[in-house]
Formats: C-alpha cells, sequence, structure tokens
C-alpha cells in the first residue's frame, strides 16, 4: 500500500490559505526593515548616508534578477501551475534570510538578495491564483484582500523586527527565515492549485523573457494605458520602503523600535482600508475614481513627509492621509485583469511583476542615492532627508496623466468607470 499526500483542492477556503500565505510571508518581509540600516553600517563601517547607498546596491541585485526571471515564472506558472511556482518561491526566501543572518560580510547580502530576486514569484503569482478562483466582478475586492494580507504583515513583522533588532540585529532575520521555512511548510500540505490542465498553455520562451510579457498584454490599450500610470505610481509608492528607516534614524534619531512602531502603523492603516473600504466601496466608486482617490491622498502624504514634518509625531498624520492610498493598485488590477484573456493572467500578472521590477530597479536606487547626497555633511549642499519623498509626490501626479487622457477608452472597457466629464479636477 502506497503512501501519498493528499493533493489540497481549490474551494471556498482558496483565498484563507493565500490570504495567509501571504502573510506570513510579508511578516518575513517586514521583520528586517528595522534593522538593515544598522546591519549594513556594521559589515560596511558606513555612517547613515553611506548605509543608504550600500542599501540601495542590495535592492538593485534584488530587483534585477526579479526583471529578468518574473516574465519567466509568469508564464511557468501558466504552463505547471501556481502552487509549484508560489512554493519555490518560499524555499528561496528561507534560504535569503538565513545567508543574510549569518553574512560575515556585505557581500553576503548581495548573494542573498540575489537568490530571493530570482524566485521572487509569491505576489505575482498569487494574484493570478486569484483570477483563477474569482469571478471578474470579485477580483478588484479579493484583490484588495490580499493587499490587506500585506498589511497585516506589516503590523506583526516591523514591531517583531524592532524589537528583536534592539536586542541584537541579527535575530529578525533569524525569525525571518525561521517564518519563512513554516510558510513553506503550510503551503506544501494545504495550498491548493488552481490551474486546471484544460486552461494551461504552453511555455514559450520568446514570451518568457523581461520585456515579451509586456509586449503581449500591451496588445490591448487599456493595459497599455494603466501600465503607463502603474509604472509612476510605483515608482513613486516604492521610495517609502526604500528610504524609510533611513529617514526616520536620521532625521528623528529613531531606533529600530520606533521605526517599527511606525510600519506598523502603515501596515495597520492598510489592513483597515483594503480589508475593510475597498472590498465595499469598490463597487460604489468604480475603478477609476478609485485609482484617482488614492492617487491625490498618496501625493498629499508624500508632501507631507517632505516638507512639513518638525518632529516625528507629524509622520503619524501623514501616514493616515496616505492609507487611502490603498484604493489606487487593486483597482489599477481589477481593471487590467477584466480585458484580459483566462489563459493569460499569468502572463499579465508577470508584466505588472516585470513593471514593479523596473521601478525596483529604478526607484530605490535613485530615492536612496538622493537621500545619500541630501545629507551627506561632507559635501557643501543644502540639507533636504525629504527630497526623495518631494520627488515622488511629483511623479504621482504626473503619473495620473495617461489615465485621465485616455478614459473613454477605460470606460468601454470598465463599464463602472466614470466619463471625461464625470471627473473633476
Amino acid at each position: 500500500m502506497k503512501f501519498s499526500l493528499p493533493k489540497p483542492k481549490p474551494g471556498k477556503h482558496a483565498i484563507i490559505f493565500l490570504f495567509i500565505t501571504i502573510l506570513i510571508s510579508m511578516i518575513g518581509f517586514g521583520i528586517i526593515i528595522p534593522v538593515m540600516p544598522v546591519l549594513i553600517q556594521q559589515l560596511t563601517g558606513e555612517d547613515i548616508s553611506g548605509a543608504a547607498r550600500y542599501g540601495s546596491y542590495l535592492m538593485l541585485v534584488y530587483a534585477v534578477m526579479q526583471f529578468f526571471m518574473a516574465p519567466i515564472i509568469g508564464g511557468l506558472s501558466d504552463r505547471f501551475g501556481r502552487r509549484l511556482v508560489i512554493l519555490t518561491s518560499l524555499g528561496a526566501y528561507a534560504i535569503d534570510y538565513t545567508l543574510m543572518a549569518i553574512a560575515p560580510t556585505y557581500a553576503w547580502l548581495i548573494l542573498g538578495r540575489a537568490i530571493a530576486g530570482a524566485c521572487a514569484a509569491t505576489y505575482a503569482t498569487s494574484n493570478a491564483f486569484i483570477a483563477d478562483i474569482s469571478p471578474p466582478e470579485k477580483r478588484a475586492a479579493n484583490f484588495g484582500l490580499m493587499g490587506a494580507a500585506f498589511g497585516l504583515g506589516f503590523i506583526i513583522g516591523p514591531l517583531i523586527g524592532g524589537w528583536l533588532g534592539d536586542l541584537n540585529v541579527r535575530y529578525p532575520f533569524y525569525a525571518a527565515g525561521g517564518l519563512a521555512t513554516i510558510n513553506f511548510i503550510y503551503g506544501f500540505f494545504v495550498l491548493p492549485e488552481t490551474l486546471p490542465a484544460d486552461r494551461r498553455r504552453e511555455f514559450d520562451w520568446r514570451r518568457a523573457n523581461p520585456l515579451g510579457s509586456l509586449f503581449q498584454v500591451c496588445k490591448h490599450p487599456v493595459v497599455a494605458i494603466i501600465l503607463v500610470s502603474y509604472f509612476m505610481v510605483m515608482f513613486a509608492q516604492n521610495s517609502f520602503p526604500a528610504v524609510w528607516a533611513y529617514f526616520a534614524e536620521e532625521k528623528f534619531s529613531w531606533s529600530s523600535s520606533q521605526i517599527g512602531y511606525s510600519l506598523a502603523f502603515v501596515g495597520l492603516l492598510s489592513a483597515m482600508v483594503q480589508g475593510g473600504l475597498v472590498r465595499p466601496l469598490m463597487p460604489k466608486l468604480g475603478e477609476v475614481r478609485a485609482i484617482l482617490l488614492g492617487a491625490t491622498s498618496m501625493v498629499l502624504a508624500l508632501l507631507g513627509y517632505a516638507l512639513f514634518t518638525p518632529s516625528g509625531n507629524w509622520v503619524y498624520l501623514w501616514i493616515i492621509v496616505g492609507s487611502v492610498s490603498a484604493f489606487t493598485m487593486p483597482a489599477m488590477q481589477a481593471i487590467m485583469s477584466r480585458v484580459t484573456g483566462e489563459k493569460e493572467q499569468g502572463e499579465l500578472q508577470g508584466a505588472i511583476a516585470s513593471v514593479m521590477s523596473l521601478t525596483l530597479m529604478s526607484s530605490p536606487f535613485i530615492m536612496t542615492q538622493l537621500f545619500a547626497h541630501y545629507t551627506d555633511r561632507s559635501h557643501d549642499i543644502t540639507y533636504f532627508p525629504g527630497a526623495p519623498f518631494l520627488l515622488a509626490a511629483m511623479l504621482v501626479a504626473v503619473g495620473l496623466l495617461p489615465l485621465i487622457l485616455m478614459l473613454p477608452r477605460v470606460q468601454k472597457a470598465a463599464p463602472n468607470a466614470p466619463t471625461a466629464e464625470d471627473v473633476k479636477l
């Protein structure tokens, strides 16, 4: 008699399975953010300005690997299913965090980030997972629920990371590696496969390249339009996780735990908005109004961080203002998913991941270099640690223009979107 593990099947609990998977992944990611500047300073001997530069290189390595691998991963998930890809990604993250935990030199951090970037498929493939099991009218709400898992991860992760980091800078990395391992084991036993054999497509290397998936999905004009706006908004949004720990340490002299508290507050509000407001309000607002509302709140918050933070307590006001930006990405994803074929959902998510990778290659590097430039006291420059946030606010405003100018086409793809006359600027 042969022993075999039961194969979980998709059903009403599939979203719950995925919610927990993303939650644990984001806890592991959030744990390390408050202590990364301190670890880099220890390994390189640099001050906070120099540590920001070294931190930008880590993010660049991760993003370059993700950029080249994301469309391949998306294509493989369309060919072999979502389950295998997600589990492989979770295993890679466990290895990454363990390498960073024991790293004796900065080069080890580079190696760990390269491995993680090569298999950074959890979030993109999870979105394809949602598209597999969600009817079109519920996709925006379910994308928002996954965003709530992301937010909850940022409540728990930074709190644990800040507390452990005050004890020892290495402890958060060991904790993250342990969580990633637990997540892998959990997924192995309970994560279902959602892509049936009759909806799979053959893997094609011509389409599995960094720009191939973008070219394929951009045959839909609305997708191309929204991807332009998506790039600009993501470029700006990535300034926050890239710079925040350095910014808070430099401007307010915050400890790891204080940085963790602020990030946990971001996660709390994100979970409340995406889990409690996006689902019921998205159908009433429509995707385009939701995008405009979210982007406006993002601009106001970024301007607040850059120009109106005389003390650390002020950032909590701007975090509250910026929490409404949680409407933006689920609404964009919902419109793009609606006009993309059922057999191309994995490819769409691969294209979105490629766009995200382009912003990750450029935004953290540029923003941290900008922060380092305006905080380097060895040069005769204007001291302005909020410079990255000011640039980010300008980029969000510019990023809305393609969407606004092409509202008629978006209206055809999304019947509940407002017309050009309905949108008051």
